[in-house]
């Protein structure tokens, strides 16, 4: 089984979004996945309680299913112990920053402490970066896109501040199980953060 871990240490900053819009296009192409939940808020939890039972199926974590993969959304404030734990356990680990002075300063904290890890210094874990709810005409978004280059981290999407994202959270649904026509241009910016996923799964 594969372990995807998406992980920033500072609440708010889209990991639920990813987390389960990742599951819901793994589940898409015939995958067998789980998705796990270890946020005090459970909002993948109840996302998960919301999907319809028409659309591809995804395992919480307490199932006793073999899968292929497992999606983690993780906690805001995970660090330390509970950090290098939880990289141990991953194959990837997907970091999604928002477009803010704040966010830019707490991603910088975070990676400097993700990229000390062991697994990740032996190459043994791969991590990539995800600008979350962007606006590309704004400064903000520019700043973001600096920040993200200057890590030397794979840059693996910008995805915009979408209504398709509430619309489908409240459904239960990912971008993934949505009207093709309606999300065109949304999954479009998702391509090189799944080529890159395929490509670092590989047995």
């Amino acid at each position: 089984m594969k372990h995807i871990l998406v992980a920033n240490a500072k609440g708010g900053s889209g990991k639920t979004t990813l987390a389960t819009n990742l599951a819901g296009y793994l589940a898409s192409q015939q995958q067998q996945v789980i998705l796990a939940d270890l946020d005090r808020q459970q909002s993948a939890t109840q996302w998960l309680k919301r999907r319809p039972k028409d659309a591809p199926k995804i395992l919480t974590a307490s199932t006793d299913h073999a899968a292929q993969w497992k999606v983690t959304d993780s906690p805001a404030g995970l660090r330390d112990e509970k950090l290098a734990d939880a990289v141990k356990e991953a194959d990837l680990v997907i970091v999604p920053i928002q477009p803010s002075a704040f966010d830019i300063g707490a991603a910088g904290d975070f990676l400097e402490v993700l990229i000390a890890e062991k697994t990740i210094r032996k190459h043994k874990t791969f991590v990539g970066l995800v600008g979350s709810r962007v606006n590309s005409r704004t400064h903000a978004a520019l700043g973001l896109a600096e920040f993200m280059t200057e890590t030397g981290l794979p840059v693996l999407a910008y995805l915009r501040n979408s209504q398709v994202y509430t619309t489908a959270a409240e459904q239960g649904l990912s971008i993934f199980d949505m009207r093709p026509s309606l999300v065109a241009q949304d999954i479009e910016q998702w391509s090189v953060l799944l080529d890159w996923i395929n490509e670092n799964s590989q047995s």
